[in-house]
């Protein structure tokens, strides 16, 4: 006799990068101004990192900050590895 399976349904994600965060007036300008998981800022900002072709041609773990993008680095270039870190001080 099979046994049934007797599954939870996933509950929804809700804390780490999955809690809704509300960025700045600076961050909101590019990812809009909802409240929004963290996965979906970094997200939204590589959209608008790839739209905008604003990493470095010779080295792509590079991007070279546009004037929106400077407001929330504090200078004309970051790594991607650190971009996070800038990002975590424009949300709340």
């Amino acid at each position: 006799m099979a046994k049934e399976a007797t599954k939870k349904p996933a509950a929804a994600k809700t804390g780490g990068i999955h809690k809704p965060v509300t960025p700045s007036a600076d961050l909101g300008a590019i990812v809009g101004a909802g409240a929004m998981p963290r996965s979906e800022i970094v997200s939204k900002l590589w959209e608008y990192i790839k739209k905008n072709n604003l990493q470095d041609s010779k080295d792509k773990r590079q991007i070279n900050a546009d004037a929106k993008l400077e407001k929330i680095f504090g200078k004309k270039q970051v790594s991607m590895f650190e971009m996070n870190k800038h990002v975590s001080a424009h949300v709340k």
